[in-house]
């Protein structure tokens, strides 16, 4: 098995986390790729590289039958969108925060490499979102977290306008419009009130950004309708942001189709933790700060 490693080098310590996994990794005769930023830094790794490597990280996502991603949830998200395009599962190492993507702490790194190497793992499908720009000739976007819809620099609230496969649903005023996958439930859509959802759920959920009515709520949908979004404002631009990380502006009034891609983003799930065990570590659930307790159901 070749594993393709891409960290986040901006991480305290990251380099000598790699170090670390390549020297395992060698132990375990088990072949890897770095990434070209790593390849560059090799000279603050702790081993030497005498490998060729290749000369652009696409190549990694090309001839890696797994990818390694070190970091955080936004390496994770960087790593994933280039992985889905080639059909390659990524498995998580985390050295960020809350880390709800990844699947494992990096003190975790010998059980993890002993998953790949004996193939104990299973492979957990993602839903991925797509956007096609009405009218702008645009590219299409691809989201495994959300499609966020936003007013930008302007300080007052757009108007948003929804369909669901061509039946008119509502019109509203608000900062913006969070449109996300299952995935994505606990990331920005969180924080302004959206529901948390299983990942195996097959739905789409809308979250409005500090609506200018008390009865706007987040909204649920079966994945296999079809939304349309219109954004209008009295300013030049509509932001419209893909899992926080690539971002465009276009002139309103602005148009979007959103739909679930026909090709699922695939990662790596050990046995080293569940979703739900996930949940109560990160969200804190069952600590009563009261009584410095917490529940132990397990």
């Amino acid at each position: 098995m070749l594993i393709g490693i891409v960290a986040n080098i901006t991480k305290e310590n990251v380099l000598e986390v790699v170090s670390s996994f390549i020297h395992k990794l060698k132990e375990n005769k088990l072949d890897y790729l770095l990434t070209k930023s790593l390849v560059e830094d090799k000279g603050k790794l702790k081993i030497q590289l005498d490998e060729e490597f290749p000369n652009e990280d696409k190549e990694i996502y090309e001839k890696s039958d797994l990818i390694l991603s070190i970091g955080g949830d936004g390496t994770m998200l960087a790593t994933a969108y280039h992985a889905f395009h080639y059909d390659k599962p990524v498995l998580g190492v985390n050295l960020g925060k809350l880390g709800f993507l990844v699947e494992a702490d990096v003190v975790h790194m010998d059980k993890i490499i002993e998953a790949i190497k004996t193939e104990n793992y299973t492979i957990d499908e993602r839903m991925v979102i797509t956007g096609d720009c009405v009218g702008y000739g645009c590219e299409k976007l691809y989201a495994i977290n959300d499609i966020v819809i936003e007013k930008g620099g302007w300080p007052k609230m757009i108007e948003l306008t929804a369909w669901v496969d061509g039946e008119y649903v509502t019109t509203f005023s608000a900062d913006g419009l969070i449109v996300a996958t299952p995935t994505g439930s606990t990331g920005y859509s969180i924080s302004v009130g959206g529901p948390i959802v299983s990942p195996q759920s097959k739905v789409i959920t809308l979250s409005p950004i500090s609506p200018h009515s008390l009865t706007v709520r987040p909204l649920v949908l079966p994945s296999n309708q079809e939304l349309l979004i219109r954004a209008d404002s009295p300013h030049t631009d509509i932001k419209v942001s893909c899992d926080g990380q690539r971002v465009f502006t276009f002139p309103p009034p602005y148009e979007i189709t959103i739909r679930k891609y026909e090709k699922p983003l695939k990662l790596v799930h050990t046995s080293l933790t569940t979703y739900f065990e996930t949940l109560r570590k990160k969200l804190l659930w069952g600590v009563d700060v009261r009584f410095n307790r917490q529940d132990n159901k397990e």
